[in-house]
């Protein structure tokens, strides 16, 4: 009878909706999430803390373009530059050929196996150096030894000869009782000293060269040179009084003075050999000169290469460039 105890007409309990334990519950967590969040912090978030944020990249202010003038150069600029390009050209060149020559000294300083000069063989306590190196055996091919040591002793050969030739002069001179053969004997000096070394350094050690490194310019400088050789060796044996050579015709004036005569006629004859030999010698090198593949062309190329190579001519024309662009400049 609990039930009808309740009074039917009394207000109803007070029920507030809000105090529901669940209901309760979210408005504190809500309220609390709203007191911390904080807008100005990168690590705010308003709802799930594992939300990723997306950085937002920062644009450069952009600065407004500058319109520089154009400044047309001066022909006086134009010349200037170009002069000071090509002094730089010029130190540059200057500075390459310095190190070429450090490392040249270098080179001679080390202890290599460099060939020294071994002709003419001179002893050691003589002022004078040798001026030629020359080994058979190791410059020359097996197959071009034997005609070239064959040209050197033809060189001998040529020096013995004008030797005789001042003596045989001298002696003309002496025998002579007119006195007409100091001309003779003064031009057979003057031979002996000009056309011992020349025919050395004109044909001899071209030919040596030719054989060496199969050298084109240097067979035929070897041919025009020893040509104009064997036309003196003839004129030599035919011994044309006043050139001061002791040939044939000179012999035979002397006959009324037999040793004078003998003397002449022996240099007379060496003259003749000196010419028979140069003659064959002359031969065996073109035939074998034929078989090596030299030719004008290529001594032409070599000829070019060795004047384009070679320093002071390098040096020459580097300088004379330089002081016609001066010049030019300055003109300008």
């Amino acid at each position: 009878m609990a039930g009808y105890d309740t009074n039917p007409f009394a207000d109803p309990v007070d029920v507030n909706p809000f105090q529901d334990p669940a209901v309760t519950q979210i408005t504190t967590t809500t309220h609390s999430n709203l007191e911390e969040f904080n807008p100005f912090t990168e690590s705010s978030r308003l709802t799930n803390p594992n939300q990723k944020t997306i950085p937002v990249q920062e644009v450069a202010p952009s600065q407004p373009a500058v319109l520089q003038p154009s400044v047309e150069p001066t022909p006086q600029a134009v010349a200037m530059a170009a002069q000071a390009g090509l002094l730089r050209q010029q130190e540059e060149l200057d500075r390459k050929a310095a190190e070429l020559d450090r490392k040249e000294q270098e080179l001679r300083n080390v202890n290599i196996d460099l060939r020294q000069n071994n002709w003419p063989p001179l002893p050691a306590f003589c002022p004078i150096k040798p001026c030629f190196y020359q080994d058979f055996s190791a410059d020359i091919p097996a197959d071009y030894q034997r005609i070239c040591k064959m040209l050197y002793y033809l060189w001998m050969l040529h020096a013995v000869t004008l030797l005789l030739n001042l003596l045989a002069c001298l002696a003309y001179f002496i025998g002579n009782s007119g006195g007409s053969g100091g001309v003779d004997f003064g031009l057979s000096i003057l031979w002996f000293i000009l056309f011992t070394p020349c025919a050395f350094v004109c044909w001899y050690r071209p030919i040596y060269k030719a054989f060496r490194s199969d050298s084109s310019f240097s067979f035929f400088l070897f041919f025009i040179v020893f040509f104009c050789q064997i036309v003196i060796y003839i004129i030599q044996s035919v011994g044309i009084p006043g050139w001061g050579d002791s040939g044939w015709i000179m012999a035979l004036t002397m006959l009324h003075n037999i040793p004078v005569a003998i003397i002449m006629m022996v240099v007379a004859s060496f003259f003749t050999v000196s010419s028979v030999l140069s003659l064959f010698l002359l031969k065996k090198v073109h035939s074998l000169y034929r078989r090596t593949g030299a030719s004008f062309q290529r001594a032409q190329e070599e000829f070019s290469q060795g004047i384009l190579s070679n320093r002071g001519v390098q040096n020459a024309a580097t300088g004379a460039a330089t002081a016609a662009a001066r010049g030019a400049f300055q003109s300008n």
